[in-house]
């Protein structure tokens, strides 16, 4: 027998009339997620019985993310890092790319983003390193390449750009690291060859903790978890015809990979960093790394 009493013991109405005061020219799709995002809230508070002590903590907490944003000179995302502690903007990536990962084809995993990324990194030549102030103490040159192709088909990509950007072995990207590494150090573009294939020189990533003085480590420590990312590079493949691919690679021996604070590691995303095998005056490592984009358009089916 079904039970009248309501689901809450607050007034049944509040959050209704809150949505329905969205006026009518609020778009469907805004009115979709705004709409959804005042429920869940809503439902939060009366779960939890927020107090206002709390509600009032969460909002200095919102206010310290814009305030350590704009004292750094826009160089530090707090937001986008409490979404990544969150587990959020993993999962936006697997919700992004579901369609394509259930097809019947295997294009490259994606992964987050990340707070880091430059529009501004330079076009090099294959080849080429992006080391551009010189290999840093502890670091280990790393020869990167590998084919890009259409996953359809199999045949190569070519002109398809390969983006990459990494920390230095001080586990610091250059923008946070002003003192000691110039803009647009360790990042690079690369043009696929008529072949799809690419190759240039880089760093074996390393590990790093985020920021130990700010909303995110709050929040880390709130949850008592640590703040350590594994050794990661990140890539961005892009080419006009095809579906772009984000994503993070990871050496397959760093201690943090089970555990990675952003929740970001997928296991094909785990990879070999090799003793190179041929006699090259530049490099100690290699890693080979193909990368499958699908055509823009594909929705899992052939």
């Amino acid at each position: 027998m079904a039970s009248d009493k309501p689901a809450h013991r607050f007034d049944p109405n509040f959050t209704k009339n809150v949505i329905e005061g969205m006026g009518p020219a609020t778009t469907p799709r805004n009115r979709e997620v705004l709409g959804a995002l005042i429920r869940h809230i809503h439902d939060f508070a009366r779960e939890v019985e927020l107090t206002v002590d709390e509600w009032m903590e969460g909002v200095k907490f919102v206010n310290a993310l814009g305030e350590i944003y704009y004292t750094s000179n826009k160089t530090r995302n707090e937001t986008h890092r409490i979404c990544d502690v969150l587990g959020l903007e993993s999962l936006v990536d697997e919700i992004a790319h579901k369609i394509i990962s259930e097809g019947e084809l295997d294009p490259t995993s994606s992964s987050i983003l990340g707070p880091f990324w430059s529009p501004n990194a330079p076009f090099r030549e294959l080849g080429g390193e992006i080391f551009q102030d010189g290999v840093p103490p502890n670091g280990r040159v790393t020869k990167m390449h590998g084919v890009i192709r259409d996953i359809i088909t199999g045949q190569p990509i070519p002109g398809a750009v390969f983006d990459i950007w990494q920390a230095s072995a001080n586990g610091k990207y250059d923008f946070q690291d002003p003192e000691n590494q110039t803009p647009n150090n360790l990042r690079g573009k690369f043009r696929a060859n008529e072949k799809g294939e690419y190759w240039f020189y880089c760093l074996h990533p390393t590990a790093y903790s985020l920021p130990r003085d700010g909303p995110s480590w709050q929040l880390l420590s709130l949850m008592d978890r640590h703040p350590m990312r594994p050794a990661h590079i990140h890539i961005m493949v892009t080419h006009p015809d095809y579906q772009g691919c984000t994503t993070q690679l990871y050496p397959n021996d760093d201690p943090w990979v089970k555990s990675d604070t952003v929740f970001a590691v997928k296991d094909d995303l785990v990879v070999d960093f090799k003793p190179i095998k041929e006699q090259d005056p530049k490099a100690v490592l290699e890693l080979e790394y193909n990368v499958n984009l699908a055509p823009k358009g594909y929705k899992g089916k052939i």
